[in-house]
């Protein structure tokens, strides 16, 4: 059956090298050797603009590393058009998000626009690039930023990991050094340094745009060749050449020592890159060999033998060559087995390990990937782009699939004798302090000649329109309701069922029950265990997941059409016949006991993980989510089915859309408002506040300070609540109050904004600020005098504008994705609200004033009333 279903994907997605709504994507090539690709789709009223160019990293001399991706930072600052900041701004003020990224093989602006404002948006990526001034004020500022972003990445153990990782595996090319650079390189650099690299790498023949949306492709040409055909190439400029792989003689560990709660390892073998013949062998290898649930490592080492929190492989593929690799989180008295283990696995891997369904279920979904990256309008520019940029060309994405359905056990294995050599092992890994003295490097390198020698590892042989029909919402009866949304855009469909309840249902002692429960429920029934049920889920290209939150518990579905019947009818099993078996949830609450080490590894994971219980005095919005590790510790069975038991009783609603069957959906709501009976009562609590107004927290050994100003505000009932999330859209973004004065005037922080939370009946709007902590005392005075200054004088008419732009482009790119419809839906209605109560809240925000904000900050920003929680290193 696979095997058919391989077929149709391949032949479908060659139709979908189209975009979703049928057009073709037309590839047009202006006189000075720009390529400009136009996706016509018409699905939603958006557009996506993006800017590739040949410039990363890695085109970087080892005195330029770092200035591709200050470049990135510095086109945000002034142009000969614009102010500083004042290009986030525009974009923001016509309703779309702007932003950019670097890597080692390019630098892609983007800002995706509603569909009738895509001009502003080309129009403001040309001006930053190309009109920037590179003032020597903005550039010591911004260099301040950057030099913070640097100290920050040393925070966070998987940064500290892949840069150590890039020196291991490719020492003297560009790749070796990080993106971002070191803080000697950024300090030096100069206007004109950065004007020299642009002049350098900056050429026409070396750009792609690429316009995805609502949009008409003759005029999108033409603007592009205004905008940009007026550019010349003052040079040749040839294909960077593959990287020579050549057998490694010995394998090649780092071990680190650091404040670290877990250990953090790495493993890396060098592969070949983009467009070799292998490429699609590669994928399918990785994904086989620790792509999900259903993979070799994630079976072994995680589910059956439980030496590890998290596990993952994945290969990494560059223009000039690639990276097999292997990440795992996990406890330090385990790491001595897990090594050696997993060097035995990999030493005795073969080709034959892997059964058939495996095989093509790894091509089912890696095909279903793609499929569904063009969800989104920005995933369809981004996708069909990256094929175009690196030279796959148009039927890139088709052809690439087609190679994938041809991958067989030959080419596998051929690939593995190929990639896992010891020799060419590398490996990072970063462990607790305590643990020095008891691993190093040279005992890891050991254990790789003991158990990996090197002769062994030689000898190793769319359908639709795409437009929304009308929604519809089914009352069954006793508290329960189903909304029907149809969108035959494509052949997916997202279900989600969402009931009142989540932590308010605990007592204190049993918080982190609700989370646990969640993550034990889908893993297995009366008759499926946990691994059948992750088989059955991967061999239709679906998923299923369960969740809680403060105030509600929720279990979701994504699916193909085709695949309806059986995804539904283990939904509606999941739910009709938990098993909670002792064993699931030993692995549920062993993950549940990691994540929270793992949050309190990293500043702002800890920082949410203490800010409700500081906020609130009492009740579930007070409880820590994963709940205290020595009470987690003693959960049962018996306490999750009490738990579930429990939330079943409650309100719930099940929305569902996508391309589905009405009459399959009403009777899994009947069936499934049969199973749980008449509702009792709920009523969404309105919490006491905690009287503590400061709490301070210590993270050793990281290198800034995080801080957040929060302020009470109304719940979602509250009439203020389009006023609230008006005066948000002014304060946060790269375009908003608290960016432009904080970050881009005085270069307090590299990350800075605002934002809010808010249930039924209670809300708090944050300021946040991740600073060096010799400013903490600057930035919290920054935080006092912009929210006086909005009290005093309110929030211009530019900037309103620019919110409600924003409020309405974020509404929509949010409810791209099917799972987001279904979800917002099903969340609405059970917290006592119609299905469009966020649509109505941003209808109202965009009538509101200036003088209304003013109000509104007024009664709520109130620096006696605040809240301040400090992350000290």
């Amino acid at each position: 059956m696979l095997r058919n279903v391989i077929v149709f994907f391949v032949m479908l997605m060659a139709g979908l090298a189209q975009a979703a709504n049928g057009a073709v994507p037309r590839i047009s090539v202006l006189k000075n050797g720009m390529t400009v690709a136009v996706i016509e789709d018409e699905r939603f009223p958006l557009a996506s603009v993006r800017l590739y160019v040949h410039a990363g990293s890695a085109y970087e001399t080892p005195e330029q590393s770092g200035i591709s991706h200050l470049l990135e930072h510095m086109v945000f600052k002034s142009t000969q058009k614009r102010q500083v900041g004042q290009a986030a701004k525009d974009i923001e003020s016509a309703g779309g998000a702007v932003n950019a990224a670097t890597s080692f093989d390019y630098t892609v602006f983007y800002a995706d626009m509603p569909a009738d404002r895509w001009l502003v948006g080309l129009e403001v990526i040309q001006d930053m690039i190309f009109g920037a001034k590179f003032d020597p004020e903005e550039l010591a500022s911004e260099k301040k930023v950057v030099l913070s972003e640097i100290d920050r990445g040393k925070d966070d153990p998987d940064n500290v990991i892949f840069q150590d990782l890039q020196a291991l595996l490719w020492p003297g090319t560009g790749y070796e050094r990080p993106i971002i650079g070191f803080r000697n390189t950024v300090s030096g650099f100069t206007g004109e340094d950065i004007k020299g690299y642009i002049s350098r790498w900056y050429q026409p023949q070396s750009m792609l745009l690429v316009v995805a949306g609502k949009v008409d492709a003759g005029e999108v040409v033409q603007q592009a060749e205004a905008l940009f055909g007026g550019m010349q190439n003052d040079r040749t400029i040839m294909p960077p050449m593959p990287l020579t792989l050549t057998p490694g003689v010995k394998p090649e560990i780092k071990v680190e020592f650091g404040e670290w709660n877990k250990v953090y390892l790495s493993v890396a073998f060098p592969t070949a890159g983009m467009r070799a013949p292998e490429e699609a062998a590669l994928e399918i290898f990785a994904q086989l060999l620790g792509g999900d649930e259903t993979s070799r490592l994630y079976r072994t080492f995680k589910y059956e033998k439980r030496l590890v929190d998290e596990i993952s492989a994945s290969s990494m593929t560059l223009e000039r060559g690639g990276v097999l690799y292997i990440g795992a989180t996990l406890d330090a008295a385990n790491l001595e087995t897990f090594w050696k283990e997993l060097l035995a696995n990999l030493a005795g891997l073969r080709v034959g390990d892997f059964t058939d369904r495996e095989i093509e279920r790894v091509k089912l979904n890696l095909e279903d990937g793609l499929f569904r990256a063009k969800e989104t309008i920005p995933g369809v520019a981004s996708k069909f782009g990256s094929f175009v940029f690196y030279g796959y060309g148009i039927e890139g994405e088709a052809n690439y699939l087609r190679a994938a359905s041809q991958v067989d056990r030959a080419e596998l294995q051929k690939v593995m004798d190929g990639v896992l050599r010891p020799g060419d092992l590398r490996a990072v890994a970063l462990l607790p302090k305590d643990a020095q003295g008891k691993v190093d490097a040279a005992r890891l390198e050991k254990a790789v000649a003991a158990v990996w020698p090197a002769a062994a590892g030689s000898a190793k042989a769319q359908n639709g329109s795409g437009r929304e029909k009308k929604a519809e919402i089914v009352d069954l009866g006793g508290g329960r309701r189903l909304v029907l949304q149809p969108d035959a855009a494509l052949p997916y469909a997202a279900v989600s069922m969402v009931f009142a309840g989540g932590d308010t249902l605990l007592s204190p002692q049993d918080q982190g029950l609700a989370q646990l429960a969640s993550s034990a429920l889908t893993m297995g029934t009366a008759s499926r265990g946990a691994v059948e049920i992750q088989d059955f889920l991967s061999d239709r290209a679906a998923t299923l997941s369960a969740a809680s939150g403060r105030d509600t518990f929720s279990l979701e579905a994504r699916y193909p059409t085709r695949f309806a019947g059986d995804v539904l009818g283990l939904f509606a099993e999941v739910l009709r016949e938990p098993a909670f078996a002792a064993s699931e949830m030993d692995r549920a609450r062993q993950s549940q006991l990691a994540d929270i080490k793992r949050q309190e590894d990293e500043p702002m994971g800890l920082a949410f993980r203490k800010l409700f219980p500081f906020l609130y005095a009492s009740g579930g919005y007070s409880f820590t989510r994963l709940g205290e590790p020595e009470r987690v510790a003693a959960f049962t069975p018996d306490d999750a089915r009490r738990f579930f038991t429990r939330q079943m009783r409650l309100p719930w609603v099940v929305s569902v859309c996508g391309d589905f069957d009405r009459e399959q959906m009403v009777a899994l709501a009947k069936s499934l408002a049969e199973l749980c009976g008449p509702a009792e009562p709920y009523a969404f609590a309105a919490p006491e506040w905690g009287k503590k107004r400061e709490e301070k927290l210590t993270l050793a050994g990281r290198n800034q300070t995080h801080l957040l100003w929060i302020f009470p505000v109304c719940g979602t009932s509250g009439a203020d609540t389009p006023g609230l999330e008006l005066l948000n859209s002014a304060l946060a973004g790269q375009g908003g109050l608290l960016f432009r004065d904080l970050r881009d005037k005085e270069s307090l922080g590299y990350s800075v904004t605002s934002f809010l939370w808010q249930s039924v009946n209670t809300g708090f709007l944050a300021f946040y600020i991740g600073t060096e902590p010799d400013k903490a005392a600057r930035a919290l005075e920054g935080f006092s005098r912009v929210a006086g200054d909005l009290r005093r004088q309110g929030v211009p008419d530019v900037e309103i504008s620019r919110a409600r732009n924003l409020l309405w482009g974020d509404y929509q790119r949010g409810r791209q994705r099917l799972g987001a419809r279904s979800s917002e839906a099903a969340s609405e209605l059970v917290h006592g609200f119609g299905m469009d109560h966020k649509r109505e809240i941003i209808e109202k925000a965009v009538t509101l004033s200036g003088e209304d904000v003013k109000a509104l900050a007024g009664k709520y920003l109130d620096p006696d009333k605040a809240y301040v929680m400090r992350i000290d290193p």
